[in-house]
């Protein structure tokens, strides 16, 4: 049986293990959701493979993606993690990882966990199946990727806008869509 892949991942072997197992599938714990979050918040105006092909070195560098650990971050430690040649070195988006860790702790203890807080946007608090018949069909924004972007900004968080809020939804499975022909459409 051949394999048929959405086309943005083309041929970068990480790419394609990263569509195949990651994109797209729901994720219900708080630690992915934050590591995506730093992750997103990391690629605002970089192309998602420079983030990815860095993602050791993030995990690494943000404490294992540990949102209380990163939320008691002191700016000796953004010094330290400026000086990591394996992260996009970007003193506001290093800092603005530590502020959006205090506002993802506090949204926790509001709703209960970042999961439920982000589904309360969705219609049906359910993911939504898009129908992507080719990679021109698929959106870079949403009604609520807009709301959730608004209401975090309100918040104080940073670099989430409406289009890297959306890439998000589509990370961790908020949105499914993939091509209706790819393969791992789930």
């Amino acid at each position: 049986m051949s394999t048929t892949r959405c086309l943005w991942c083309g041929n970068d072997p990480l790419y394609m293990e990263y569509h195949d197992l990651e994109w797209g599938k729901q994720v219900k714990d708080d630690k992915t959701l934050f590591e995506f979050m730093i992750l997103e918040s990391a690629q605002a105006g970089l192309s998602w493979i420079t983030i990815l092909k860095r993602r050791p070195q993030y995990k690494e560098a943000f404490a294992d993606f540990d949102v209380q650990a990163v939320a008691k971050f002191t700016p000796e430690d953004v010094e330290h993690i400026l000086t990591n040649t394996g992260v996009v070195r970007h003193r506001r988006k290093i800092e603005t990882s530590i502020t959006n860790a205090q506002i993802f702790i506090k949204i926790q203890e509001e709703f209960g966990s970042f999961y439920e807080y982000l589904y309360q946007f969705m219609p049906n608090r359910e993911r939504i199946e898009n129908n992507i018949l080719t990679q021109k069909d698929t959106a870079v924004t949403s009604l609520e990727s807009d709301l959730i972007s608004k209401d975090l900004k309100k918040r104080g968080v940073k670099f989430f806008g409406s289009t890297i809020c959306y890439a998000y939804m589509q990370a961790v499975g908020m949105v499914n869509d993939h091509l209706n022909s790819c393969t791992f459409r789930n």
